[in-house]
């Protein structure tokens, strides 16, 4: 684990590094299609753990900004449940697909209910997969929370 992190660690310094000089080659370098897909591999192929730690350093294209879950202590109890992580990569999802839309979209082609349920099932996984390793008195509970907060984004989430 800790190879896999410092190769991460190692792999996003460069890309920091370069992103600015990319950037500034050929502004035609970003696209719709290679933005989405930058998009989803953060969001569904990177393990939440490596999500978080590249966080800080990420690509200043999109959106890092996140709002805990709404309110700070609403994700996390500290001790039956803590979807902090869950709730960053939520944000990011939300917020990098309504960004693309503005940026590339003609209607609805990156942000619509196809993409944001694949977004909220994303975030349940994420939710379950800390439950689990939640001591097994606190796993129900955790569970519970998860399915409530999944409920909520379901209704509240929009568009």
């Amino acid at each position: 684990m800790r190879s896999t992190l410092r190769m991460l660690v190692a792999v996003t310094s460069i890309l920091t590094v370069l992103s600015p000089a990319i950037a500034g080659s050929a502004s035609s370098a970003r696209s719709g299609p290679a933005d989405l897909a930058t998009v989803e591999q953060y969001l569904y192929r990177t393990p939440i753990s490596s999500f978080v730690a590249a966080a800080p350093s990420g690509d200043r294209w999109f959106d890092w900004s996140n709002d805990g879950c709404s309110a700070p202590l609403v994700g996390n109890t500290g001790r039956s449940f803590n979807f902090t992580a869950a709730c960053k990569r939520h944000d990011f999802g939300y917020r990098n697909l309504k960004l693309l839309e503005r940026r590339y979209g003609s209607g609805r082609t990156y942000w619509n209910a196809t993409s944001r349920l694949r977004v909220d099932r994303q975030f349940l996984s994420d939710m379950r997969r800390h439950c689990t390793d939640r001591p097994w008195y606190d796993e129900p509970t955790c569970n519970s929370w998860a399915l409530t907060f999944y409920g909520v984004v379901r209704i509240a989430g929009g568009p």
